[in-house]
């Protein structure tokens, strides 16, 4: 399968023109990467399972896509999730597959219509990166959580290379204002040999 939207996507553009490349990925998204034997949403799924114990708690799928994350979730036992994204289109192929509580589209620069304690623990699977959101995102998401909560995430090699990324992590925990509790690198795309890493940190 040619990759038609992989070979650009780790560009940097702005959240309009972001927004435009998930709107015509949609149709496609779901078997492109996935014949790149798309492994992060698993991985994250899964690292998130193994501290979160009461999975019938509400979970936040930010950057969900067309809900690919989603399932990965529900697959390792998360009974209620709700998704948000700024594409539309890849919303409605998230709506089809009917994992969600709710699905809402958000603005980039508009605040997360979220409270601290809305969520028991927030996913942002291959959402901060190259091309994607950029690494303030995580600062909003570990204030949209109360304490107690979790956030599970990753970042791919294009992110890391970016040591501001991994750094604001670092941040958080230093100061003592978040726990790590998990973080492994594994395969993120492996058919183009690119690899992740899977953290999960806990508010204090």
């Amino acid at each position: 399968m040619t990759q038609k939207f992989l070979d650009k996507v780790y560009y940097a553009r702005d959240a309009d023109e972001t927004r435009t490349l998930y709107d015509d990925w949609s149709a496609s998204y779901d078997a492109e990467v996935s014949s790149q034997g798309y492994a992060t949403p698993g991985r994250c799924a899964d690292a998130l399972a193994r501290f979160m114990k009461d999975q019938t708690l509400p979970v936040l799928d930010f950057g969900c896509g067309t809900g690919l994350s989603g399932l990965a979730l529900k697959l390792a036992g998360f009974a209620t999730i709700d998704g948000v994204d700024l594409s539309e289109e890849m919303l409605a192929k998230a709506r089809a597959k009917r994992l969600y509580r709710t699905l809402t589209v958000i603005e980039a620069d508009a605040p997360l219509p979220v409270t601290p304690g809305d969520y028991a623990a927030i996913a942002a699977i291959g959402v901060i990166g190259a091309g994607a959101a950029p690494i303030s995102v995580f600062d909003d998401l570990m204030k949209a959580l109360a304490p107690g909560g979790f956030l599970v995430l990753s970042l791919n090699d294009h992110a890391l290379q970016d040591r501001a990324n991994e750094a604001r992590l670092c941040e958080w925990i230093d100061c003592g204002a978040a726990r790590l509790l998990f973080r492994e690198s594994g395969p993120h795309l492996p058919g183009i040999n690119l690899n992740s890493n899977v953290y999960v940190l806990e508010k204090n």
